[in-house]
């Protein structure tokens, strides 16, 4: 071959090299644009922050046309062979997300694959019923009231749980959560069950000293929660059902009349006090009712643990958070007239 010959076949190798060279250099250019963010910097309202949501069982390619459509990313392919490319295919996880188009491809698919979802504060205070936590998942949109009630009523449920009772009342610990959306209702119960787990943990060496099972205990702090919300109270009306339970006598507690009434007006009658039919009526019955009327927190159920000592065997509202606590009969007797009959005269 020729000098000539050479130095020609050269500048061709050159040249093949220098348009490879540029075609890489713009197809790299193109993939980078495509993962650069929709809006750019500065564009606050167009790059405000937005809720997007992976529903259960969407792959990586569904999500990501999801993104274009949203307007969030600018390409779906490039998005998903990035994914691909870092070994983040598989990592997707359901949920809402917080996202912006503001955001580069990259930040985006970090986001949606770290399993920070969204979440919202459900707070259930102390002596909550699961009627009422029903209600308030479903005010706050993450759960729908009757079916979780018939979560909570599912004894195969309860049992899968570590409750082995007909229901979960009482065993929805009362707390201040953050859940996110699209939970299914045994998720969620699991999250209050769970919580009632780690506070028992806290007082099962103390429970197990007791001649009462973990259910009654829960019972009893649920009807201690729920007669009075003077927290130091706690310890003497838990020592009342206790000392009533010794002796064999009815507790007769409004509350547990009231758990046992359908639709409830809000006014207990004689004929309610009278009703033999309703298993919570502890004017009927002798000892517990049959579970739980409420979800006690950790001062309820220490106070049943820990009662105080007196030899108190009733107790009777003085009208202002409080209450009057008697010995005998004829003390309470007293105690009534003073401060039920006297106010409903006035």
């Amino acid at each position: 071959m020729s000098s000539r010959e050479r130095n020609g076949m050269l500048a061709l190798v050159i040249s093949f090299a220098t348009l490879a060279a540029l075609a890489v250099f713009g197809l790299g250019r193109i993939a980078y644009q495509a993962l650069e963010p929709v809006h750019p910097a500065g564009d606050q309202e167009a790059a405000e922050i937005q809720l997007f949501l992976i529903e259960r069982g969407q792959g990586l390619g569904q999500v990501a046309r999801a993104l274009e459509t949203a307007g969030l990313i600018r390409n779906a392919r490039a998005l998903s062979l990035m994914a691909r490319v870092i070994g983040d295919e598989g990592n997707l996880r359901a949920g809402e997300y917080e996202v912006s188009a503001g955001w580069s491809a990259r930040t985006i698919l970090n986001r949606i694959t770290s399993g920070r979802v969204k979440t919202y504060e459900i707070v259930l205070p102390e002596g909550i019923r699961a009627t009422e936590v029903a209600l308030r998942l479903e005010a706050a949109g993450l759960a729908d009231a009757e079916d979780f009630l018939a979560t909570v009523a599912d004894q195969e449920v309860a049992r899968a749980l570590g409750v082995d009772q007909a229901s979960l009342e009482g065993y929805l610990y009362p707390e201040t959560y953050r859940l996110p959306r699209h939970l299914t209702s045994r998720e969620i119960a699991r999250v209050f069950v769970d919580q009632f787990d780690t506070v028992w943990r806290e007082i099962a060496a103390s429970a197990a000293e007791q001649s009462l099972s973990r259910h009654e205990i829960v019972t009893l702090a649920s009807i201690v929660e729920k007669e009075t919300a003077a927290p130091e109270e706690r310890p003497l009306i838990a020592a009342v059902f206790h000392n009533r339970l010794k002796q064999k006598m009815r507790l007769e507690t409004d509350p547990t009349v009231i758990y046992g009434i359908e639709n409830f007006d809000g006014n207990v009658t004689k004929k309610h006090l009278r009703d033999t039919s309703n298993p919570y009526n502890t004017y009927r019955i002798t000892g517990l009712p049959p579970g739980p009327i409420a979800s006690p927190g950790i001062d309820a159920l220490r106070a049943v643990l820990e009662p105080a000592e007196t030899d108190y065997l009733y107790f009777v509202s003085r009208n202002d958070g409080t209450h009057q606590f008697s010995r005998s009969y004829r003390e309470h007797t007293r105690a009534v007239r003073e401060y039920q009959l006297r106010r409903r005269s006035r």
